[in-house]
């Protein structure tokens, strides 16, 4: 990598939405009847702003790369990202779509979720210029399957990005057709840290357990992190398999972006240098942290909040930040 000043750690690029969120509904909807929640909150939504927003928390520096309308959903997003401190000078503003949103449905530990993607669906490559490439470190991209303006085009942005010297990351997410055609072998040798969860793992690449998954992936791939929930995480890399143990909370608010969080605690860590078990252990105890607040946020106001909550909710002493 060049030695010359880069002006992002990390270069986000994804979808933009914001998340209506439904808690204490009084049961799960039916088809034809009326259910009350007893509580709603309207935050940043999607996996990449929620990665982007909470990586900046921890004194990354972040630009995001994105497309929303022209309303007060898009507002929404761009004063949450300001606020985290994430610069939001890349993002596009579409002046006839609509910002995404997605209605989330939370009761007991299951959730639903209906999205409308909006202008997210129109990002392009046009919008990821080789200047602001060439000027980052690492680049993480989300959800593509919400983004068909890049799904197509994804082996071409990792390829320029590593011709670049830049590292690299990905979230596939969930795919709302359930097709899951992404071609893995031409795409992850560009791909220095997948980061899929164990359902999407298993879905991507037809296997009925992770080991077999992985077994499939493993010549083509670089570091494989599979997030598992309240089972911690399993990274595969140079040939070795480490499951590393969760920081369990008793009393989950939500796990709205738990994932992301994770994503976000092991990339601060892996552009720094670290060894893979010191990222999934910090991945581990950011996205414990994430599931004490509704939302994928509202958990990370200050870095000294996300200090507090570590030692004092689950142990962890966090240091160097």
């Amino acid at each position: 990598m060049s030695s010359l000043k880069k002006k992002y750690d990390v270069i986000v690029v994804g979808e933009l939405n914001v998340d209506l969120i439904l808690n204490k509904i009084d049961s799960f909807p039916e088809m034809g009847k009326e259910k009350i929640a007893q509580k709603m909150d309207l935050v940043l939504g999607s996996s990449s702003a929620i990665f982007a927003s909470n990586l900046s928390s921890l004194k990354v520096k972040v630009g995001f790369i994105g497309k929303i309308g022209n309303d007060s959903f898009g507002k929404i997003c761009i004063d949450s990202l300001q606020k985290k401190g994430v610069d939001t000078s890349l993002i596009v503003t579409d002046k006839i779509l609509k910002t995404g949103a997605t209605i989330v449905l939370n009761y007991d530990n299951n959730r639903a979720m209906v999205t409308h993607p909006g202008a997210m669906e129109n990002l392009t490559t046009y919008d990821i210029t080789e200047e602001v490439i060439k000027d980052a470190k690492h680049l993480h991209l989300s959800s593509p399957f919400l983004q068909p303006g890049i799904k197509n085009s994804l082996v071409d942005i990792f390829k320029k990005a590593k011709s670049y010297g830049l590292t690299t990351s990905l979230d596939t997410q969930w795919d709302p057709n359930e097709q899951w055609d992404l071609n893995l072998e031409e795409l992850l040798p560009f791909v220095d840290v997948f980061l899929p969860n164990k359902e999407e793992l298993l879905l991507l690449t037809a296997e009925k357990s992770i080991e077999k998954a992985l077994d499939k992936i493993e010549k083509y791939s670089n570091t494989v992190i599979v997030k598992m929930g309240i089972n911690g995480s399993l990274s595969m890399t140079n040939g070795k398999r480490k499951k590393v143990d969760p920081f369990l909370n008793n009393d989950v608010v939500d796990a709205i972006g738990a994932g992301d969080s994770f994503n976000a605690g092991f990339i601060s860590k892996y552009i720094q240098g670290n060894s893979i078990i010191v990222c999934q252990t910090f991945g581990n105890i950011i996205g414990a942290i994430n599931t004490t607040a509704s939302g994928g946020t509202s958990a990370f106001d200050s870095i000294e909040k996300i200090k507090i909550v570590a030692k004092e909710k689950y142990g962890y002493e966090i240091n160097g930040l």
